[in-house]
């Protein structure tokens, strides 16, 4: 069982197709941590020109994935919930294994600190047993502008 579907993800994040980048929450501590899931597969908009003949996801969208993930978390949080979580910097990013098509990505993100408008997750990627990607995100949370 799914703590968020997609239908609920989008409710708490702008992001749309083609570019939410997670499937559902898989674990949620508002606060802590969360685990959430992107199936990568091959009808990915991306791997028609990444790389034709050989499909690797992105690892920039790898980090877009994590950082939807975080921004999950961060909104969850009853001090910034209904707002929107910005990303503010990538810190440390390291890309360890290539993502293809049929790969599952599970997305671990752990809260570091919060403090007034802003918060700090470490984040990893997994692909079965192995990091794909890894990375320290910053945010800034701000009111929402509109909802889609």
């Amino acid at each position: 069982m799914h703590v968020l579907d997609a239908a609920e993800i989008m409710k708490l994040i702008p992001n749309r197709y083609p570019i939410l980048y997670m499937d559902y929450v898989d674990e949620l501590t508002p606060g802590e941590s969360i685990v959430a899931t992107k199936n990568v597969t091959i009808n990915e908009n991306f791997f028609q020109g990444h790389f034709p003949g050989n499909p690797v996801m992105p690892g920039v969208l790898q980090i877009e994935s994590l950082a939807q993930a975080a921004s999950i978390l961060i909104l969850k949080t009853p001090r910034f919930q209904g707002k929107t979580a910005y990303l503010g910097a990538i810190h440390e990013a390291k890309f360890r294994q290539v993502v293809r098509p049929g790969d599952v990505l599970k997305l671990h993100v752990t809260m570091l600190k919060q403090k007034d408008n802003m918060g700090k997750v470490a984040c990893t990627a997994m692909v079965g047993e192995n990091k794909a990607c890894q990375a320290e995100l910053t945010f800034i949370v701000e009111e929402a502008q509109g909802k889609a």
